[in-house]
């Protein structure tokens, strides 16, 4: 007997039945086909997280985010200038 592969997308969206949408454990899982205790376990494991709606970012976890803003900003800005330097460089020919 094989065990069942769960993704993190389902397991997240079980989560949410019970944290968002105010669904019992049992129901959330009758309604998905899931045992019962998995469904704990997930909600268990995303309280200890902090997956569940009150999501909370650690500062670094901050900074990591407005790094990468940052790093896309730069990276199209670089390209526009690429462009308009291959444009005048044409242009002068």
């Amino acid at each position: 007997m094989s065990r069942k592969k769960y993704t993190l997308e389902f397991k997240s969206e079980a989560v949410k039945l019970v944290t968002e949408q105010n669904y019992t454990q049992i129901e959330a899982a009758n309604s998905l086909g899931i045992p019962l205790c998995n469904l704990r376990r997930w909600v268990q494991e995303a309280k200890t997280r902090g997956i569940t709606k009150e999501k909370k970012l650690t500062a670094e976890q901050l900074e990591l985010v407005n790094l990468r803003k940052q790093v896309k900003r730069l990276e199209m800005e670089r390209d526009i200038l690429k462009k308009a330097a291959a444009f005048f460089a044409n242009e002068s020919l």
